[in-house]
């Protein structure tokens, strides 16, 4: 590992959660700091846990695509909907690239994930596939290095950082 890379701020199972079936939800904002929105189609940690990239349907979210690429700033929120479990990462090196070969298969894994934990509150695939829908060559990568991490469960540690992995 590089020893001036930052340390990473998800321990194994928090990369864990973020890559499986949960709703994600990336904002960011323009020069005027108007927020924009938009739903993510999957996400993948680096082996090391230092960088995070999510997957998002440019035509669903355009402005948040264009967002990221001027301000480079981006808070990403991982939510279980079965649980309402959540955690946020916030970042200010965000870069949108497109996907690198092998990429285009992480958003079906992603939404059977998905669509499996929504099935226990009553909805179907059709629905989790309808909410991260994209064209063919719409997706586009976003990484980033996560700077902060935040407890965002509802309850009386929402908003606490994420303590230090071990």
């Amino acid at each position: 590992m590089d020893a001036t890379a930052p340390a990473p701020l998800l321990d194994e199972e928090g990369a864990a959660f973020v890559q499986g079936g949960v709703s994600i939800v990336a904002a960011s904002r323009d020069a005027g700091l108007v927020p924009s929105i938009g739903r993510a189609a999957g996400c993948r940690v680096a082996p090391d846990r230092r960088r995070v990239t999510m997957y998002v349907a440019a035509s669903q979210a355009p402005q948040l695509v264009a967002d990221v690429v001027a301000c480079r700033r981006i808070a990403v929120v991982f939510s279980r909907p079965s649980t309402h479990r959540t955690l946020q990462l916030k970042a200010d090196d965000a870069v949108v690239r497109p996907l690198a070969a092998g990429e285009a298969a992480v958003p079906d894994s992603y939404v059977a994930g998905f669509a499996a934990d929504i099935a226990k509150l009553g909805h179907t695939e059709a629905q989790a596939r309808t909410l991260v829908a994209s064209v063919d060559g719409d997706l586009v990568a976003i990484d980033f290095t996560p700077s902060a991490a935040f407890e965002q469960t509802p309850g009386p540690n929402a908003g606490a950082p994420l303590p230090p992995p071990r």
